[in-house]
């Protein structure tokens, strides 16, 4: 089943009550181990209810975290692991960015939830993240429109493990079906597609040893 591939921790799927609702569930997480593409389930807190053997190997590089780690909630892993932008390229405009701003959408949807208040809560621990929440997030909406913050079709950098990937992009497709929906679950695949050919290619970042000064939406402040 997806939920045991690797050995890693899964959230427990929602608990339907009905039978056929619980086999309909089962047969979900076969489907999404099947695709050779990552794909993943998440609930509206981001937890990842299921992750395919795809989605793993794309993340296996990174180091263990406490809370963040892609395979237990995906957007602690983009705004939180220092090692999120050694595979999400273009790390603060292509993913951290816009989940920040899934981060608000949710919290206008579930404003008493303590999970997504708790992610809140670390993001305002942080000056840099904090600063990104309230400026830089509304000043890049502003620059690049409101559908920027849907991941549904966006196209992403993403450095991957294996060297016949390397430096790709996805599309990131929202596959969600109602019944699916009506659990509180979002399943998205990240369609990989053919390796980037620049003329230079771009260098696969360095593991950060700390977080950078500042983000670059934000301006930086004055000596």
């Amino acid at each position: 089943m997806a939920q045991q591939a690797g050995g890693q921790r899964q959230a427990p799927w929602p608990v339907p009550a009905s039978r056929e609702a619980q086999e309909y569930l089962q047969d979900c997480a076969a489907l999404v181990e099947a695709v050779s593409f990552p794909s993943m389930v998440v609930d509206h807190r981001w937890d990842v209810v299921v992750a395919n053997s795809a989605f793993e190997t794309l993340f296996r590089g990174v180091r263990p975290h406490a809370t963040a780690m892609p395979d237990a909630n995906f957007l602690r892993f983009v705004l939180f692991h220092p090692d999120a932008a050694t595979v999400l390229g273009e790390h603060e405009a292509g993913w951290c960015l816009p989940m920040l701003a899934r981060l608000k959408a949710a919290l206008e949807l579930y404003g008493h939830d303590h999970e997504l208040q708790a992610i809140r809560r670390e993001v305002g621990q942080d000056p840099i993240m904090e600063a990104a929440y309230r400026q830089g997030l509304p000043h890049w909406i502003r620059a690049v429109g409101e559908a920027a913050t849907e991941l549904d079709g966006a196209v992403r950098l993403l450095f991957h493990p294996d060297p016949r990937r390397g430096t790709t992009e996805c599309r990131i497709v929202d596959e969600t079906p109602r019944t699916l929906r009506e659990l509180g679950c979002t399943r998205l695949t990240m369609v990989l597609r053919d390796p980037r050919r620049p003329a230079a290619a771009p260098r696969r970042p360095r593991r950060p040893r700390a977080a950078a000064a500042h983000l670059t939406v934000v301006p930086a402040p004055e000596s």
